[in-house]
């Protein structure tokens, strides 16, 4: 049964999703406003980037070279943040479970070569490791030295999927590398038949599934708000 109920979910999060990037994907994205210029949109990300990343250095890098590292985001939407992430960072691997939202972040990315973006089944990140070993070939595999969530979780209303891209992030992250993301950390009553208000992460919730995916929940801030915080480390 909870095999069927996570396709189910996942079907109608792929749907729902395809259907607000064919609408005005930037406003579903970004909720701040219902119209948004090139412009705006993108310089939004360049915000995200300075108050999440480039005040968070330490802990993000650990003394690397941005240039010489390779970051994942999951869920890119329109590419809003992964744009910002691309001109500051080596190398961007990012996916999304809508094919109009990667179409977009695709061309939010295209002077940036070190950028990549997959379509993805929204639980799981095969595509980004298939691309890796396909390009590179038997023996190599991709390792990235960072991986970054934002706005994302606080819509997928299953633990359990969230908890698959952790374990997927695990599976990709260099030892010590961070995990930052948020997640919903305020329980919101929401219809049955839902994919926009996610499932709602108590501090212990949170610290749990660190804990059963590999890593080390080492700090976090916002439990009880709907940005919920959480720096995992992979042990």
């Amino acid at each position: 049964m909870a095999g069927r109920e996570i396709t189910r979910q996942l079907s109608r999060m792929r749907r729902d999703w395809d259907r607000r990037a064919h609408e005005n994907a930037r406003h579903y994205v970004v909720t701040g406003q219902e119209q948004w210029s090139d412009e705006e949109f993108f310089q939004s990300g360049q915000i995200t980037l300075e108050e999440e990343i480039l005040n968070d250095l330490s802990n993000i890098c650990q003394g690397q070279d941005p240039k010489d590292m390779k970051v994942l985001e999951i869920g890119c939407g329109a590419g809003r943040v992964t744009r910002a992430l691309a001109g500051f960072f080596g190398e961007v691997y990012a996916v999304d479970i809508s094919r109009e939202m990667v179409r977009q972040a695709r061309q939010a990315v295209a002077g940036f070569p070190g950028a990549r973006i997959f379509h993805n089944n929204g639980k799981d990140l095969g595509p980004v490791a298939c691309h890796w070993w396909n390009r590179l070939g038997i023996g190599r595999r991709l390792q990235v030295d960072f991986a970054f969530s934002i706005i994302v979780f606080q819509h997928i209303p299953s633990r359990q999927i969230i908890e698959n891209y952790v374990r997927e992030v695990h599976r990709l992250l260099r030892p010590g590398g961070l995990f930052k993301f948020q997640v919903q950390g305020a329980a919101i009553e929401a219809e049955l038949e839902h994919s926009w208000v996610g499932e709602a992460f108590t501090e212990q919730q949170a610290r749990e599934m660190a804990d059963r995916c590999g890593f080390e929940l080492r700090h976090q801030y916002g439990a009880g708000d709907q940005y919920y915080w959480l720096w995992c480390f992979k042990k």
